[in-house]
């Protein structure tokens, strides 16, 4: 079984406008609201592409009731444990340059934290976690360690998708796979990346530190996959992004969504790439119907 955990979902509101001026009212030529949250944008993308999982995570107040309905209007599975306040509400304008505002989450308490090991305690081995997205400022910045220590043993194979402390933390606990874009990987190493040979020679460095398998996406100059026996790189056409919003997500998605039906992993990693490209490429999540389409326009290349 597939699960996803977002411990800060959000309402995303998205709107478009063709100029923005302080001071004055600027209207908005077309809007539409989504759930949000990167362990929710995978649940969702899985579902495009015909795979159930279970959304886990905290919700709360009129926002995390539209979150939770959306979800279910739409046939994905939830497990959401309610908190006190609202969830958090983001803007994500094209104004035309995409330009977002982060809400504010509500406040987790420990209990709320107990109740969501005790929800964890049931993953069994060979179920996936994906544990994707920012931390609440009330929760310790080490819970994505803590949730991998505690779940190790069962033999939980658990995709991580963060940054900063809560990738360098949860490196030790050796997660099936880490899908850091170059900027991260980059504050990883107090380095700045710039092509896919410098992402390839520093996705290598995280194995020794416990990651066992690493997506580095790239923007416009595609990705590159490392493992312990193989490293490749996948180049992508140039293209103008319409939204770039869930598409690192749409990886995690597109590989876990392959290699959870056996496909070998440079099959995996063309999808995931392909599926990533096309969610950039349009205004909602990929299909399947627009990554078969991206998939002949990826140029894969192994590297020795």
């Amino acid at each position: 079984m597939i699960y996803t955990l977002t411990l800060n979902p959000s309402l995303d509101y998205f709107i478009q406008l063709p100029t923005f001026k302080v001071g004055t009212i600027n209207r908005v030529q077309h809007e539409w609201k989504r759930p949000g949250g990167k362990g929710i944008n995978v649940s969702q993308v899985l579902k495009n592409l015909g795979t159930e999982s279970t959304a886990f995570g905290f919700i709360g107040g009129f926002t995390g009731r539209f979150i939770e309905d959306k979800l279910k209007d739409a046939g994905i599975s939830t497990r959401f444990l309610p908190v006190e306040g609202d969830s958090r509400i983001n803007i994500k304008a094209q104004i035309p340059v995409e330009t977002e505002i982060s809400g504010a989450s509500p406040a987790i308490s420990k209990q709320d934290i107990d109740a969501l090991f005790d929800q964890l305690n049931s993953l069994t081995e060979g179920d996936y976690l994906v544990l994707s997205g920012s931390v609440p400022a009330s929760v310790e910045p080490a819970i994505y360690e803590r949730i991998m220590r505690a779940l190790r043993p069962k033999g939980v194979r658990i995709f991580l998708d963060a940054r900063g402390e809560a990738l360098r933390n949860g490196l030790a606990e050796q997660p099936f796979l880490i899908k850091p874009n170059h900027h991260e990987l980059g504050e990883l190493f107090n380095v700045k990346i710039e092509s896919p040979e410098q992402a390839i020679a520093y996705a290598r460095k995280t194995l020794p530190m416990g990651a066992r398998n690493v997506i580095v996406s790239l923007a416009g100059a595609g990705a590159v996959f490392v493992n312990e026996t193989e490293a490749y790189i996948a180049h992508i056409p140039k293209a103008n992004p319409v939204n770039s919003i869930g598409a690192g997500d749409s990886v995690v998605a597109g590989f876990l969504f392959k290699h959870a039906g056996q496909v070998p992993i440079p099959s995996a990693f063309l999808y995931a790439v392909a599926a990533g490209s096309a969610t950039a490429l349009s205004e909602g999540f990929c299909t399947p119907e627009k990554i078969e389409a991206y998939l002949p326009s990826i140029i894969l290349t192994k590297v020795e």
